[in-house]
């Protein structure tokens, strides 16, 4: 059974410094691993305080997304695009950056992200703090429905047609299942009824479903 530990910020300011500095931990830490992160404007104020100071992290640091929407990764739609100051304080190379290649068709892309996720984990890699939204619908990543549930069984990264119209890449839970320290991270009012459905452990709602092969997750809210 997952275990669900909770944290309540009193307000975003205080939860943008909290998760800044968990993430701080997170891309500093010694030895070879990864740190998966999600898109949104939630961590979007975290990402920039964290290129305010120097990253000294280990050159065997890697990243990766949760998600990927079908977008070139040059526009505002775009998660890669959203953290590249990040990215660009971080300066990796590109091998150790895994990012969806949306200039290949979608089927293609999902497949050479799910390949690129394989050798990172068959090459030691731990994937350590794993960040994932919640939407107020109950998404994660980019698994929406039930079915996109189904769809990703087998698989590390799967293709998704988003309920707006839109397409994208997800990982899947079996990817999230890999993640040592997976994190939702969740901010204002119109998520509030998502947030009471996650902690009441509703096995209906996409989230909760997507991490049933964690041993525990975190939820870090402000209502605000």
């Amino acid at each position: 059974m997952t275990t669900l530990r909770t944290r309540t910020f009193g307000s975003r300011a205080a939860l943008d410094a909290a998760l800044a500095a968990r993430l701080h931990g997170a891309l500093c830490a010694r030895g070879a691993s990864a740190v998966m992160l999600s898109g949104g404007t939630t961590p979007m104020s975290a990402y920039e305080a964290l290129t305010r100071a120097p990253l000294a992290h280990d050159d065997r640091l890697h990243l990766l997304f949760s998600d990927e929407r079908y977008v070139p990764s040059g526009t505002a739609g775009s998660n890669y695009y959203q953290a590249r100051a990040l990215l660009s304080a971080l300066a990796l190379p590109a091998e150790s950056l895994l990012q969806v290649r949306t200039e290949l068709p979608l089927d293609e892309a999902a497949a050479a992200y799910e390949r690129e996720l394989t050798q990172l984990l068959s090459a030691g890699v731990h994937i350590g703090l794993g960040l994932l939204g919640l939407g107020a619908d109950g998404h994660t990543a980019s698994l929406f429905t039930g079915a996109d549930l189904k769809a990703a069984r087998g698989h590390y990264a799967l293709p998704v047609q988003r309920p707006d119209g839109r397409a994208a890449v997800s990982v899947t839970p079996e990817l999230i299942a890999t993640v040592r320290e997976p994190l939702f991270v969740v901010a204002g009012p119109e998520k509030q009824a998502a947030v009471a459905r996650l902690l009441g452990q509703d096995l209906e709602l996409t989230a909760w479903r997507a991490v049933q092969g964690c041993e525990s997750v975190e939820l870090w809210y402000s209502p605000t």
